[in-house]
């Protein structure tokens, strides 16, 4: 198992920009893909970005594709959530997870961090 915690949250205006980070331990992050999710006040969980072990294979949400990067350094076992031109929509508690990639891409990761929330104002 692997322990996931997610910080960089934060208050932001439309139009601005935030990066998360997501540290991981307890196990060999280099082998496994990483993703991000969020969930709004009222929503179900939705994926945002994925990205294969190596780094090599990213997937996005198309509500965030053009906007958002995901990326990943495994020397340092950190994810990242670059995100640029936020809108108010994008306001969420916005979570990290492991996994295998077609369970991950399917919504079933195996771990999930805690959470952080991210709050675009208009």
């Amino acid at each position: 198992q692997v322990q996931l915690v997610e910080s960089g949250g934060g208050l932001v205006q439309a139009g601005g920009s935030l990066r998360l980070s997501c540290a991981a331990s307890g196990r060999t992050f280099e082998d496994i893909t990483a993703a991000w999710f969020r969930q709004a006040p009222g929503k179900r969980r939705e994926f945002v970005a994925v990205i294969n072990a190596s780094g090599g294979r990213t997937y996005y949400a198309d509500s965030v594709k053009g906007r958002f990067t995901i990326s990943r350094d495994n020397v340092k076992n950190t994810v990242y959530l670059q995100m640029n031109t936020l809108k108010p929509e994008d306001t969420a508690v916005y979570y990290c997870a492991t996994g295998v990639w077609v369970r991950v891409v399917a919504g079933s990761p195996t771990s999930w961090g805690q959470g952080t929330q991210v709050t675009v104002s208009s």
